[in-house]
């Protein structure tokens, strides 16, 4: 068995200043991916909202209700607050030739994290569908 010498430098405290040194900032790396994961969820499930909601209300017999409705379904599914349904037109006839669905989401109410820094920014996602019913020559 070889026995090193102990040549008189002490590196007990070594891990303890390079665990503290680099932690912070691993730890903001993490929690950076954990926000823009997020941020890349609302965005994907608004634009799923929106088309969910305007083809509920293309078809026949759909209602503007029926189309908010179904968009705030499908935003319930990943927990989002004080999100804005907006159906265009209001009413909803046999002559409306399209509909259109937008879907506002306040990113600093929906963060998990770190919300105070999306505090004034909204996730706003668009869907326009011609209504099944109309004569569009197709």
């Amino acid at each position: 068995m070889i026995r090193r010498k102990h040549t008189g430098t002490s590196r007990s405290g070594t891990v303890t200043v390079e665990f503290a040194l680099t932690m912070p900032v691993a730890l903001m790396l993490t929690f950076g991916l954990v926000e823009f994961a997020r941020v890349n969820m609302i965005r994907n499930t608004a634009q799923n909202a929106a088309y969910e909601g305007a083809r509920a209300a293309i078809i026949p017999g759909g209602t503007a209700a029926r189309a908010e409705a179904r968009a705030n379904l499908v935003m319930s599914t990943i927990s989002t607050r004080n999100v804005d349904v907006t159906i265009d037109p209001p009413t909803i006839t046999d002559t409306t030739p399209k509909v259109t669905v937008t879907i506002s989401v306040p990113l600093g109410e929906n963060m998990w994290i770190t919300p105070r820094y999306f505090v004034n920014q909204a996730m706003v996602r668009t869907c326009e569908l011609t209504r099944e019913s109309t004569n569009s020559g197709f």
